[in-house]
């Protein structure tokens, strides 16, 4: 660990030299995907939504009405795709220009 802490690389970004520990950090963090809601409220992991349009869902035959509350959403990685669940339907995907944080 010391050796880390003591060590520095170079950052293109910012044209300076960074403590090791940092250059971990930023990465860590450059790895994580900001998604957004209709509103550009910030989602994560647990957040209940609710759609603010009616949307039919293409395999499925049904169509899930505006106003229907999709509890604890999951992120994808993607920054407009969120992975849900909802009674009926398998391996539901929605986008998330669609959605609004609750």
């Amino acid at each position: 660990m010391a050796e880390q802490e003591d060590s520095f690389v170079y950052d293109e970004a910012s044209g300076e030299w960074i403590s090791a520990a940092e250059a971990n950090a930023k990465a860590a963090a450059g790895d994580q995907v900001e998604v957004r809601d209709s509103v550009g409220n910030l989602l994560v992991d647990g957040d209940q939504v609710t759609l603010i349009k009616d949307l039919t869902v293409k395999g499925a035959g049904q169509t899930l009405k505006r106003g229907t509350l999709i509890k604890s959403i999951r992120l994808t990685g993607d920054a407009q795709e969120i992975d849900c669940k909802y009674e009926g339907i398998k391996g539901l995907v929605l986008r998330a220009e669609f959605v609004r944080k609750r």
